[in-house]
């Protein structure tokens, strides 16, 4: 792991790639509680079958990939609805997956209901040539900081947001650095005085 050298990989990781491999959709029944949060939004939302792209349960988890235009919906109805109850959601993160044509940059979201003490999960994607979204701040107000540092890392835009403007990085950085397609390296960090060499000029490991 550690020993490879000559790559130009400057993470410790000797440029090792590892295929992955996407999960279809995961059958009834659910297990848990997902079953009977499936069937309550489904009988609360009449259009779920033709907002939801998959179901999946994974690793204790259910993730609902939700078609972009219908986001919004989805995420008023599991708010308002009283047997869901979703009051809090938890941000919003970015992924890249640059080999994923068509669906290279995905948005997941977190949710917790506080009533029912239930979680679920709310993926997204959408292509890097049309990197747009609904913003979910009028939904929940919280998410505002966490669309803006999406966005300042990933490039999606979100539509609505009410001031979506970088939020660690300087307004004129090029680019997004948490995109596997930005450039490692070549810029020199300054740091209390000091400098810390770009990451393709440090030493590597052995």
């Amino acid at each position: 792991m550690f020993g490879a050298t000559g790559s130009g990989d400057t993470s410790g990781f000797g440029g090792l790639v590892r295929a992955q491999a996407t999960a279809g959709s995961s059958e009834r029944p659910y297990g848990s509680y997902f079953d009977d949060l499936a069937d309550d939004l489904e009988r609360a939302y009449p259009d779920f079958a033709d907002a939801i792209e998959r179901v999946l349960v994974d690793r204790g988890e259910l993730t609902l990939f939700i078609k972009r235009a219908r986001l919004e919906e989805v995420a008023r109805i599991l708010r308002d609805t009283p047997s869901l109850r979703f009051e809090m959601c938890l941000g919003v993160n970015g992924v890249h997956y640059p080999d994923e044509v068509g669906r290279e940059l995905h948005a997941v979201y977190p949710l917790l209901s506080i009533t029912n003490n239930r979680r679920v999960r709310l993926e997204v994607a959408m292509p890097d040539s049309d990197p747009h979204l609904p913003s979910l701040v009028e939904v929940w107000a919280g998410n505002n900081w966490h669309e803006r540092e999406t966005y300042d890392m990933f490039g999606i835009i979100f539509d609505g947001h009410p001031g979506l403007t970088r939020i660690l990085m300087p307004d004129d950085w090029p680019g997004h650095p948490q995109r596997k397609d930005y450039p490692l390296g070549g810029i020199p960090i300054e740091y209390k005085g000091a400098t810390v060499p770009a990451p393709s000029e440090r030493r590597t490991y052995r």
